[in-house]
C-alpha cells in the first residue's frame, strides 16, 4: 500500500498518468518543485528479487513524494568520495524530479541522471545530486535508483540477466509516460551519469529495449564492466561456493540480502588468491560486476554498442578527470623502487603498449614510479576509453561525439581525482563534503562552464565546442582558463 497525505495548498502537487503526488518547494528564486521517492516499479522482493522490473500500477489518492525513497544501497558506508545516503525499505525502484514548472505545455529538456558507485554502491539520495540548478536553468532533472551489486548484475542461471540495466530502461519508460506532467519534453531526454553511471549511458546506447527513450548521452568518467558471460558465470559460481548454495536461481533465492552483501566483496574486487589475475582482468576488461553482454538485453560489448547499437545515432559527450586514480599507489613506498617498464608490464600492459605509453609526454614528465603507476591505471581504466569510443563512433551510423577533460584541481588535494567534477556538473559547490575533492574554494566560474555544457547539450544537442574527430579532439579542457586542445588524450591513446 502506497502512503498518501492530505493535500497542502501551499505545496506543489503533480497530476501524472501514474497518479497524483505532493512534493516540496526548494529554497530558491524562482520557485523549484522537488518530488522524491516516486516508485516506477514494484518493490523487487520475493519472486521479483531477481526478475525483470514490473512497472508500478497507478495509485489512488495523493502520494507523499516529499522524502527520498528506499535505496538498494544498504547500511552506513562511512566517508565516501560522494556522500550517498542509504535509505532503508523495500520499495527501492524510485525516481526523484526537480522542475521549475508543472505546466505540460512548457516542454522543457530533461536530464536523467544515473548515479555511480562501481555498480555495487551509490544512491540518488545525495546532496551532490540536487537538481535545483538544472531546474533554475530550465532543465527538468530526474535521478533514479536501480538494483546494484550481485542482485542487479550477477549472472544467475534461471534468472533474467542485467536486471540493473532493465531497471534503467523501466525508469526511462516511466519518464516517457510521466515527464510532461513535470513540464518536461519526452522527446528531449538526455541520459547522463558519472563512473558506473557513465558506463550505464554507454551501455544503453547498445540496448535494444532503450531505443527511442532518450535523445542524447553524457558520460562522465565512464566505468566499463566486463562483457564476458563466462567471467560473470565464473564469479557467480564462486559466490555460490562461498555461500554453500547451488549456483542458480533456486540457490541464490535461499540467501538473505545481508548474506549476499557480506560475501559480494570477494567477487566484486581483486582479492587473494586471484589478486593479480583479477587486477589484470579489471584493467583489461573493466569492473568485475556490472552489465554483461548477454546477447539480448545487452547484445554485445560497449565499444560495438556505441557505434552500431540501436541508439548509436544519438549525440554523445564523454570525458574524464585527469587524475582519476592517481592516489592509488603512494609515493615513498615500495612502488617507487620498481623499474618503470616492469611495473607497467606487471599491471598487464603488453610489451608494445608499455613502450608506447612510457614514451608519451605524460609518462616522461612523471618522476615518481608510484605516481606513474597511478597514471597508468587511470589511463587503462578510464581515460583510454575516451579516444577508443570516439574512434569507434566514426563508423556505422553513430551520431556526433564530443570529448572533454576535467583538468582543474585544488591545491589540496593536488589532483583532479575521481568524482571531483560531479559538484561542478550539478553546480553544488557548497554541498557537504565537496571540500574533500575540490578544496575549500572551488571556482564558481568553472562550475558555470561545466554545468553550462550539460545544460546547453540538453537544450540544443551541442555542448558548445567542436565535435571530436576520431579520438584526436578537439577536446574541451575544463580548467582555468577553459580552453580547447587537439589530441588531449594522446597519452591514454598510446594504450590502444
Amino acid at each position: 500500500m502506497l502512503p498518501s497525505v492530505q493535500r497542502d495548498a501551499e505545496a506543489p502537487v503533480a497530476d501524472t498518468p501514474s497518479g497524483r503526488m505532493i512534493g516540496t518547494w526548494a529554497q530558491s528564486t524562482p520557485p523549484i518543485a522537488a518530488f522524491r521517492g516516486i516508485p516506477y516499479a514494484q518493490a523487487p522482493v520475493g519472486p521479483l528479487r531477481f526478475a525483470a522490473p514490473v512497472p508500478r500500477e497507478p495509485w489512488a489518492g495523493i502520494l507523499d513524494a516529499t522524502q527520498f525513497g528506499p535505496t538498494p544501497q544498504r547500511g552506513d558506508t562511512g566517508i565516501t568520495l560522494i556522500p550517498e545516503t542509504s535509505v532503508p525499505g523495500d520499495d527501492t525502484l524510485n525516481v526523484n524530479v526537480w522542475t521549475p514548472t508543472l505546466d505540460p505545455a512548457a516542454q522543457l529538456p530533461v536530464v536523467v541522471w544515473i548515479h555511480g558507485g562501481g555498480f555495487t554502491s551509490g544512491s540518488p539520495a545525495s546532496t551532490w545530486y540536487d537538481g535545483s540548478a538544472f531546474a533554475r536553468d530550465g532543465v527538468v532533472l530526474v535521478t533514479l535508483s536501480y538494483r546494484i551489486g550481485f542482485t542487479g548484475f550477477g549472472w544467475i542461471d534461471g534468472a533474467v540477466p542485467n536486471r540493473g540495466v532493465l531497471d534503467w530502461i523501466c525508469a526511462l519508460e516511466w519518464v516517457q509516460l510521466n515527464i510532461a506532467s513535470f513540464g518536461g519534453d519526452p522527446q528531449r531526454v538526455t541520459i547522463a551519469g558519472q563512473s558506473a553511471g557513465g558506463g550505464a549511458v554507454l551501455t544503453l546506447l547498445g540496448a535494444p529495449a532503450a531505443r527511442g527513450l532518450f535523445s542524447g548521452g553524457y558520460a562522465l568518467s565512464a566505468a566499463i564492466a566486463d562483457p564476458s558471460v563466462d567471467a560473470a558465470r565464473d564469479r557467480s559460481h564462486r559466490l555460490a561456493k562461498l555461500a554453500r548454495v547451488t549456483p542458480d536461481l533456486h540457490g541464490f533465492s535461499e540467501l538473505t540480502e545481508a548474506r549476499i552483501l557480506e560475501l559480494q566483496p570477494k567477487i566484486a574486487s581483486p582479492s587473494a588468491p586471484r589478486l593479480l589475475r583479477d587486477l589484470h582482468g579489471m584493467l583489461r576488461d573493466g569492473l568485475l560486476i556490472g552489465p554483461v553482454a548477454d546477447g539480448s538485453i545487452v547484445p554485445g560489448p560497449v565499444e560495438h554498442g556505441v557505434a552500431h547499437g540501436p541508439s548509436a545515432a544519438v549525440p554523445l559527450v564523454l570525458g574524464t578527470a585527469d587524475d582519476e586514480l592517481l592516489g592509488m599507489f603512494k609515493p615513498g613506498t615500495v612502488f617507487d623502487h620498481m623499474p618503470r617498464r616492469a611495473a607497467v608490464r606487471a599491471l598487464g600492459a603488453s610489451a608494445a603498449a608499455a613502450d608506447r605509453w612510457l614514451a608519451s609526454d605524460q609518462a616522461q614528465a612523471t618522476d615518481s614510479s608510484a605516481v606513474l603507476l597511478g597514471r597508468y591505471v587511470t589511463d587503462a581504466v578510464f581515460r583510454s576509453w575516451v579516444p577508443r569510443i570516439a574512434a569507434a563512433r566514426t563508423t556505422g551510423q553513430a551520431g556526433p561525439t564530443w570529448s572533454y577533460r576535467f583538468a582543474w584541481h585544488a591545491d589540496e588535494p593536488p589532483r583532479a581525482g575521481h568524482c571531483i567534477d560531479v559538484p561542478f556538473v550539478f553546480d553544488q559547490l557548497a554541498a557537504p563534503g565537496v571540500h574533500r575533492v575540490a578544496g575549500e574554494h572551488p571556482p564558481q566560474e568553472l562550475a558555470d562552464a561545466v554545468h553550462g555544457a550539460l545544460v546547453r547539450f540538453a537544450q540544443h544537442g551541442d555542448p558548445g565546442w567542436e565535435p571530436d574527430r576520431g579520438g584526436l579532439g578537439p577536446s574541451r579542457v575544463f580548467d582555468l582558463p577553459v580552453r580547447d586542445e587537439t589530441d588531449a588524450y594522446a597519452g591514454a591513446r598510446a594504450l590502444l
